[in-house]
């Protein structure tokens, strides 16, 4: 125990809090960027007028991404375990809360990634084609490098949504910073663990941010 307003803090346990969040949040934006950019890509390449315009695979890509993204994440943390502990064997801890976390961002990241990539001037496509160049050359060599700034934009929103979604992951005991404010701070009344919990995860979205915005604008040549 600590004296002062401090006496409920336990400074190793928000260490360990702290670790818990950045590793989900490690673990799962790795996997949200690997399947939000294939699947964001597909959305726009098989839209009207795209060069691998295709309706029914774009409806379908379309509908579930909506569905996806229209389940508020407690829910989604919920309805998914049964896949979770098929996939990593547990729904609690770290482990269980990545599968849930990337099912609810990467829906999300994807739809940034059309938007990003829709933003590359239609001329600079149909020079490309023009060149004889294939179908994944455009993709990996005009559309993707020219999308790059808004790319990592989109990751940086995506990171801070997942800062939140960990926090929410604590009330089904996914650990992290979140769990520490629900079980001490909320359901213990107790305020300084609460405000710690909070600062920590203002300063990990500012952080974030920054980097962030640094990274963009190093990536953005235009």
């Amino acid at each position: 125990m600590n004296d002062g307003f401090f006496q409920h803090v336990v400074w190793s346990d928000i260490g360990q809090a702290t670790l818990d969040t950045l590793t989900m949040l490690a673990g799962s934006l790795a996997l949200t960027i690997g399947l939000g950019i294939p699947l964001g890509v597909l959305l726009f390449v098989t839209s009207d007028g795209q060069i691998d315009q295709s309706r029914p695979v774009n409806r379908v890509l379309g509908t579930v991404v909506n569905v996806l993204r229209s389940i508020p994440f407690v829910i989604l943390l919920i309805v998914m375990i049964p896949l979770t502990l098929a996939m990593v064997g547990t729904s609690l801890g770290v482990a269980g809360a990545i599968p849930p976390l990337v099912g609810g961002a990467a829906p999300f990241y994807a739809r940034l990634v059309e938007a990003a990539l829709r933003d590359v001037p239609r001329a600079t496509i149909e020079a490309a084609q023009a060149m004889g160049a294939t179908r994944l050359q455009i993709i990996g060599k005009v559309l993707l490098p020219e999308a790059l700034p808004g790319l990592t934009a989109g990751a940086t929103v995506t990171a801070i949504t997942l800062v939140s979604f960990t926090a929410m992951a604590g009330v089904v005991g996914a650990g992290g910073l979140g769990d520490l404010a629900i079980r001490y701070g909320y359901q213990r009344f107790q305020a300084d663990v609460m405000l710690v919990t909070v600062v920590l995860l203002v300063v990990l979205v500012q952080f974030i941010q920054w980097a962030g915005d640094r990274l963009t604008r190093l990536v953005d040549h235009r």
